[in-house]
């Protein structure tokens, strides 16, 4: 292959290729430094670089060392130069810079066939992979989210979906259940991410992502591509069961009728899309406990008890409305919980009632042992809305002396119990703590609440808490199994650093 016939292919593999002559050049030298190799140096490591002239096609090819400092030793001998070796012959250079030597007598036309295969086959595997990158580039240049495509093949059960140029994949896990696709069907799915595979950069889509779902709607109903209204949230049980949360900007639009549409027009294009995935649209509401009731329609709520501390949902339900609530394998209840970000706990009246009164029962008991009063005067205390001795320590006064069946004189003492006990508390907490051997309390996991627990119960080192069973500590603390088994298995571990 001579210099022209070079300029040549250059020309016609940009056009063909569609990528830029800069790209093929560099795809060229790549291709003939790897030729080089072979045919000069076989069986060595060796580094080589061509350079070819954009305007003539000649090349010029040299072999390269890296200079590494003398305490470094040489670890790839056919790569590297000892700097005190080239040091005389190269005063100017220092370790990191690389020492080039020309590869003469360098012809393509008289290196013979392997050559000319060697190169070709290199030319042809980078300039796919430089398509590749420019097809892609162009495609993420158009910021599509959605996109329409044909089920090329099947590798290894995802199918790879032809849309336009580029090659894209479907896995199998972001496939709707019982789905089936096969080669030559079109496919709609949204672009979930690039992800960097063995044979490069790939478009991953999904089908059953709760974006998918938005972005369905957002095709069929032009007032959420106004901004007339929004979709807040979504959840969904792929190909059984979705909830979608909207609400409207403009209070003379029904939220959940447009996005129905005229005999359900709209919303049955997005479930026929789905393979029949049904789908509630529920009204979003500023209110979380509104909201959760929405979430959980068509099941009727009673009541509801929100607790901030840790982010729960109780809802009442009467027993005929308990199987709705909760759905089919729970999954009402799950994609309610997924839709509003809060864990919600369906419960009975009977259910209600009974849980009631055992928080009742260990309010009484806490009031009866820390203030030292009788049952009576506990239950006085929790009807009038106590709960904890910390509010009788510290509610304003006027709460207090506001309860009729205490005189002042009562009430006086109750609130001074109630201090002496928070104080005893805090002297007992701090001394739990010093107790505490360092590494207990900064284990991963552990704070000072959990640790004061702890070593009131006799557990006041790592061995200690490493020597309890997963069941032991949460009856202990209260904490959940999970939490309670990791601390377990951090405290143990450095009995295992010690053996090794």
């Amino acid at each position: 292959m001579n210099c022209r016939e070079m300029l040549e292919l250059v020309d016609v593999l940009a056009r063909e290729k569609n990528v830029e002559k800069d790209t093929v050049f560099d795809v060229l030298e790549i291709a003939l430094a790897v030729a080089v190799k072979r045919a000069r140096f076989p069986g060595e490591d060796a580094d080589v670089v061509v350079h070819v002239n954009r305007a003539t096609g000649e090349f010029t090819a040299a072999r390269r060392w890296i200079v590494v400092a003398d305490e470094e030793g040489l670890m790839e001998p056919d790569r590297q130069e000892m700097f005190s070796d080239i040091h005389d012959e190269y005063p100017d250079l220092v370790p990191g810079d690389f020492v080039e030597r020309p590869i003469e007598n360098v012809d393509t036309d008289s290196a013979g066939r392997r050559f000319a295969q060697d190169a070709k086959q290199v030319i042809l595997q980078r300039l796919r992979d430089a398509e590749r990158e420019q097809i892609l580039k162009e495609f993420l240049e158009k910021n599509e989210s959605i996109v329409t495509g044909t089920v090329k093949r099947m590798d290894k059960g995802d199918a790879i979906v032809e849309v336009g140029r580029l090659e894209a994949r479907l896995p199998r896990n972001q496939m709707i259940p019982r789905e089936n696709v096969r080669t030559g069907d079109r496919v709609r799915a949204i672009v979930d991410r690039v992800a960097e595979l063995p044979k490069g950069k790939t478009v991953l889509l999904s089908r059953t992502s709760p974006e998918f779902m938005k972005k369905l709607f957002e095709l069929e109903v032009p007032e959420i591509e106004e901004g007339i209204i929004e979709i807040k949230a979504c959840a969904r049980d792929a190909g059984l069961r979705a909830k979608i949360a909207v609400r409207s900007h403009d209070h003379r639009v029904d939220p959940i009728g447009t996005c129905i549409g005229m005999r359900g027009s709209r919303v049955n294009a997005v479930t026929t899309e789905l393979s029949g995935e049904r789908i509630d649209i529920v009204v979003w509401n500023e209110d979380p406990a509104q909201f959760v009731v929405g979430a959980l329609e068509p099941a009727k709520v009673r009541s509801i008890v929100m607790l901030e501390e840790t982010h729960t949902m109780e809802v009442v339900v009467d027993e005929d409305n308990l199987a709705i609530a909760i759905g089919r394998g729970g999954q009402n209840v799950r994609l309610a919980s997924e839709l509003t970000g809060w864990q919600i706990n369906i419960l009975t009246e009977a259910e209600a009632n009974e849980k009631r009164d055992e928080e009742t029962s260990k309010i009484r008991n806490e009031f009866m042992k820390d203030l030292d009063i009788d049952e009576a005067a506990a239950d006085v205390l929790i009807s009038e809305g106590f709960s904890s001795i910390e509010e009788i320590a510290y509610v304003p006064e006027k709460e207090l002396f506001a309860i009729e069946a205490f005189d002042r004189e009562t009430i006086e003492e109750l609130r001074q119990r109630a201090r002496n006990k928070i104080l005893a508390d805090a002297i007992t907490r701090e001394e739990n703590l010093r107790k505490a051997d360092k590494g207990l309390l900064e284990l991963d996991g552990m704070d000072n609440d959990l640790a004061n627990a702890l070593v009131g119960k006799g557990v006041a080192s790592l061995d200690d808490l490493g020597e309890l069973a997963t069941e032991e500590l949460v009856e202990m603390t209260g904490i959940d199994e999970e939490r309670a088994k990791k601390l377990i298995m951090s405290a143990r571990e450095h009995w295992f650093k010690s053996e090794e």
